[in-house]
């Protein structure tokens, strides 16, 4: 299908793509098996609409350098002493035993050791590419699993290319040992410096120029995918792939303050240009050798989605991870790599391998790609159906897992467990820690633990998607459980597998809609936070607020200012007439906006509460004294904390001198300092209660205070 316009071509595709993805949404079916399919159905096995294919490569090159460069971005650099040598060992072990079962494999099923080299080659790299974009669409490139499964991808990257090396000397008419001695020392050398480079660009240069960059949004973006491909395209010309340019370019960025603010631009863009890698990865398959190879294909196929996992779960395992991560991690090496097919191509231009091998390795290309998608998108639920067995790849004592945990069992009470440690489960945490509360947090994210750890909040490494993680919290201790992610199934399996365990505490989890709110109110939530609704009524409260009727410019060394009362301030239920204002500083109340009202000129008995926002007039310096005043935290009492609520039941005695007395008449809440909310009465419930209730002999008095005067009631059990 010829069309002579480069235009109307991508315009075809960018329709084929649309409307693949709209089934595949239909059908709930992931969008990158979509574009593939797209790629298949455009390339010339089928429709044969692209010609262009070095435009849609050009476009697929810059979504990968995005792609590494936004990864690399992200990257903590005090992690990579963490995962660097896990990641260095599971990179090289998987390659190594992947390698050579794949080519006793090959062997076995009667291949020359020549084609045998080849395949085994190209079913042990899996794909950068492929892996962080589903990690990134799972929000797991963060987790502990997904920063050690990009570390050993960047390792196979970097094998990848000595792999090619290798190859192509095998083809040199120059003697092959020297050849590849002076190749391999070259590129050792080549990328020395590029490091040495970028580090030195990294302390002198860069802080400096993204500073200047940043005056201009645009500028900042441009640089940033400037820099991108730069590095991308300088590594490949150094000998090494894209990728690692690319990912290194993102490191380098990583120290600087504006870090977020380039990667929340570079996500829409990086999308939008991955879909073309996809596509152009499709119609690059060849088809037309792959039907006499079905058998042996499948075999592959199924070393490579079974078989590279359990690799990696074994040397994981031996290194000191749990299962759970081992497991994970060890999903993303369940595929093959368009390197792969790079390799094949090699060989087949040298003569090393025939047709067939070729069509072989298309097809176990596919077949991984396309089941490891689903793998890694239900990972969870694949986990959930095989943790049991896994047991076996698991030490004893999952040493290097642990040692990220400083949680400590010996705490005598926990307020909350908080799971989730992003924006909005960090600012929970905060206005917690500033109630002096006691907090325990849960999170997968390594960096968001180091971070709460070096503030001596204990924490626990954890998904909420790990059945197992209600087993290490301490919720004999806790008073609270908080789920701060917005997730509507995993919310329920939280809620449901913390009353399975018995749990009597308080479960709080967060929801992103009135309909997600009643269901988990429903499924037995005591508390339903809904961030945005609560954020949309604060911007409305200060939308209306006094400010807006003061004058904008006054002729006198005065100055208006509006502070909002914090929850824990020491002056909340106080009266005007008690804050040191006007009497020490000089600060008058002009007015207190409250829940969108507006009291203008309030009185000296008027009170404050939580939420107000306070007006105040005055000389500068003196208002940020009084804002001071209004904030200051109320002091630690340790009675709040110990005398709480309790429910207990009382019995009455057979020859009780309550007996046939009311309520009322006994002034029972005045005298006990309890109210009583229930009787149990010969085998009744006698649930509502008025001061006229009569209590008789034998009576049960469900009763409900503070835990002090619970405790001295029942001392005197029987009534």
């Amino acid at each position: 299908m010829e069309f002579g316009n480069t235009f109307l071509e991508v315009a075809i595709i960018l329709a084929m793509a649309t409307a693949l993805g709209f089934i595949g949404q239909w059908l709930r079916q992931p969008l990158l098996i979509m574009f593939l399919a797209t790629g298949i159905l455009a390339g010339s096995s089928f429709f044969g609409v692209i010609k262009s294919y070095e435009e849609i490569e050009l476009l697929a090159n810059i979504g990968v350098a995005v792609l590494l460069f936004i990864v690399g971005l992200k990257l903590d650099l005090n992690l990579i002493r963490t995962v660097g040598p896990v990641a260095l060992a599971t990179g090289l072990g998987q390659i190594l035993f992947t390698s050579a079962i794949g080519f006793v494999i090959a062997l076995a099923l009667g291949m020359s050791v020549i084609s045998a080299a080849y395949v085994a080659v190209a079913l042990t790299f899996s794909s950068t590419i492929i892996i962080v974009k589903l990690l990134s669409d799972k929000r797991e490139v963060d987790s502990l699993h997904g920063q050690i499964a990009i570390g050993f991808l960047i390792v196979q990257d970097i094998a990848a290319i000595l792999a090619l090396v290798m190859l192509t000397t095998f083809g040199s008419t120059v003697s092959a040992e020297d050849v590849l001695i002076g190749e391999m020392l070259l590129l050792l050398v080549k990328g020395i410096g590029l490091l040495i480079g970028v580090a030195l660009l990294m302390r002198y240069v860069l802080p400096g120029l993204t500073r200047r960059m940043a005056g201009s949004s645009e500028m900042l973006v441009l640089f940033a995918i400037a820099w991108a491909v730069f590095l991308g395209a300088f590594s490949e010309w150094l000998g090494y792939t894209k990728e690692v340019g690319a990912f290194l370019g993102g490191i380098s960025l990583a120290s600087t303050v504006y870090r977020d603010a380039i990667g929340s631009r570079l996500t829409t863009l990086r999308d939008f240009l991955l879909l073309f890698f996809f596509i152009d990865l499709g119609a690059r398959l060849d088809w037309s050798t792959v039907g006499a190879q079905l058998g042996d294909a499948l075999i592959f196929s199924l070393f490579v989605l079974i078989g590279n996992p359990l690799i990696v779960l074994i040397i994981m395992g031996v290194m000191g991870y749990r299962r759970r991560t081992s497991f994970l991690a060890g999903l993303t090496v369940a595929q093959i790599s368009e390197f792969s097919l790079i390799v094949a191509s090699l060989g087949l231009g040298l003569g090393h391998i025939s047709q067939e091998t070729m069509g072989l390795i298309t097809l176990v290309g596919v077949v991984t790609i396309f089941l490891s998608t689903y793998m890694i998108l239900y990972s969870g639920q694949l986990y959930n159906l095989l943790s049991r067995p896994l047991k076996i790849f698991e030490r004893r004592n999952p040493y290097r897992e642990a040692a990220i945990d400083t949680l400590s069992f010996k705490m005598p009470e926990v307020d909350v467990i908080l799971i989730g440690l992003g924006n909005y489960g960090s600012a929970l945490a905060e206005q917690l820690l500033r109630r002096r509360k006691t907090l325990v947090g849960v999170d997968f994210a390594p960096d968001a633990l180091q971070k709460w750890r070096a503030r001596g909040v204990q924490v626990l490494y954890g998904d909420i998607e790990d059945p197992e993680l209600l087993g290490h919290l301490p919720l004999n201790q806790a008073r609270w459980v908080v789920n701060s992610i917005r997730a509507r199934d995993l919310n329920l399996a939280l809620i449901h597998h913390l009353r399975d365990a018995r749990f009597d505490g308080g479960v709080a989890v967060t929801a992103l809609n009135q309909e997600e709110a009643d269901l988990f109110k429903a499924a037995g939530a005591d508390i339903v936070f809904r961030p945005f609704v609560d954020a949309a009524e604060q911007a409305a409260d200060a939308l209306t607020h006094a400010m807006e009727f003061l004058p904008d410019h006054v002729n006198w060394p005065i100055t208006f200012r509006e502070v909002r009362i914090r929850s824990e301030s020491a002056v909340v239920g106080q009266t005007l007439r008690n804050l040191p204002l006007r009497t020490e500083i000089g600060v008058s109340v002009l007015a207190v906006s409250r829940a969108g009202r507006v009291y203008y000129d309030p009185g000296p008995d008027f009170q404050i509460f939580p939420g107000d926002r306070v007006v105040l007039m005055g000389p500068e310096e003196a208002l940020e004294d009084a804002e001071l005043i209004l904030n200051e935290p109320e002091p630690h009492v340790e009675e709040e904390f110990t005398n709480h609520f309790v429910l207990a039941e009382v019995r009455v005695g057979e020859t009780s001198p309550l007996s046939r007395h009311t309520l009322a008449e006994l002034h029972f809440r005045q005298k006990h300092g309890v109210t009583v909310v229930g009787i149990r009465r010969n085998g009744e419930n006698i649930t509502t209660i008025t001061p006229s209730q009569q209590i008789m002999a034998g009576d049960c008095l469900i009763v409900v205070g503070f835990a002090d005067r619970v405790k001295e009631l029942k001392m005197q059990e029987p009534l």
